[in-house]
């Protein structure tokens, strides 16, 4: 696959930072807070990736509009309670992206998160220098639409048979099914390689550094 791909957009939580525990956490904690019934640990992991607004939803069906808001404040209230750094991000992923960026790849960022919790995970983890464009679910669509992602490639000038999706969950991969680019998936995060095969990836690694070895850097 060497030589294949200009631009490689990465998801976030899973693929490059480990933080799927501390995510179901957090949606556990919320619906404990709110009196709602707690979802298994799958159930949690199985709409991350997804906006938090629309994983919220997918989670408590049966909750109204108040509840909802609640449930969404108590988990941003539970997730910033502890403080992120570069250690969270899985290891080697930091030098991974810095060898890909100085090997000439365009890369970037389409994440479920918002723009907010976004911004401080990459201060946090002193990688917002290292990718040329980021997405977030509150600017446009929520995954798998590929409104993030045509979004990115058109504003890279990129081609879609240049660009590569690098994600852990079924959004990620059913998004660059939409929006016709390949994938490539990371067993690290939400689903399993057995789950996330069944979505054609081009290939599903165990470890996000692993990218290094496929398509060069």
């Amino acid at each position: 696959m060497k030589n294949r791909f200009d631009l490689i957009i990465f998801d976030w939580d899973g693929t490059l930072v480990d933080s799927i525990d501390w995510i179901v956490s957090c949606l556990q904690q919320a619906a404990a807070s709110c009196n709602c019934t707690v979802p298994e640990r799958q159930a949690a992991k199985d709409v991350i990736g997804l906006s938090t607004q629309n994983a919220i939803r997918t989670l408590f069906p049966e909750a109204d509009e108040k509840i909802r808001d609640q449930l969404m404040s108590h988990y941003i209230q539970a997730f910033f309670a502890r403080q992120t750094s570069q250690d969270d991000l899985f290891e080697g992923v930091y030098e991974m992206l810095v060898q890909l960026k100085r090997a000439g790849f365009q890369l970037a960022v389409a994440t479920g998160k918002s723009r907010t919790g976004l911004e401080k995970a990459l201060q946090a983890t002193g990688t917002e220098d290292l990718f040329h464009i980021t997405r977030c679910a509150d600017e446009t669509a929520s995954k798998p639409d590929p409104a993030m992602v045509l979004d990115i490639i058109q504003h890279m000038e990129a081609a879609n048979e240049r660009t590569l999706m690098v994600g852990d969950s079924v959004h990620d991969m059913q998004m660059a099914l939409n929006a016709q680019i390949s994938s490539i998936a990371v067993s690290c995060g939400a689903h399993s390689k057995d789950i996330l095969q069944q979505y054609n990836p081009l290939i599903c690694l165990q470890r996000p550094t692993e990218l290094l070895d496929i398509i060069g850097g």
